[in-house]
């Protein structure tokens, strides 16, 4: 396509030339108009052609603007996909450092240990007494007589 519209655009350019030196140079005019039969068939000539190579620069130039846009939008299209997987990855890496490790995935439910409660949980200000041998403190809670 490049090739094309560079092709047009010398084309336009050495028509411009040659008309203006038909336009400018007398001399040059009545040799062309004997070519072409009159002055009035040179300039009849003069402009078909210009019809035409204007109509061949516009075509070009359209198409070549319509490739570019084509283009830019594919590329654009490209540029998003790449961004919305990058986004992607690095949601899946902030999931992955925000989740706490843990064990292996093995395909296999487990559940934590239940702890076991100490009974009676340690209290410093508590007194620490078997319960099968009372102190004269802790009534026993098998009798209900007061204590003597």
């Amino acid at each position: 396509m490049l090739a094309l519209k560079r092709l047009v655009t010398i084309l336009v350019m050495v028509f411009l030339l040659l008309a203006l030196l038909l336009l400018l140079v007398p001399s040059v005019q009545a040799s062309f108009a004997g070519i072409f039969g009159s002055p009035q068939g040179l300039f009849q000539g003069l402009f078909i052609t210009a019809v035409v190579l204007l109509g061949l620069q516009l075509i070009t130039e359209n198409l070549d603007s319509v490739i570019l846009r084509r283009d830019v939008a594919a590329r654009e299209t490209k540029i998003n996909e790449l961004k919305a997987r990058l986004y992607d990855q690095q949601m899946e890496q902030q999931r992955a450092a925000d989740r706490p490790q843990s064990a292996p995935r093995t395909g296999v439910t487990t559940y934590p240990e239940p702890r076991t409660p100490v009974y009676p949980e340690s209290d410093p200000s508590l007194p620490h007494a078997p319960i099968d041998q009372p102190t004269s403190t802790t009534p026993p809670s098998s009798t209900n007589r007061p204590v003597q």
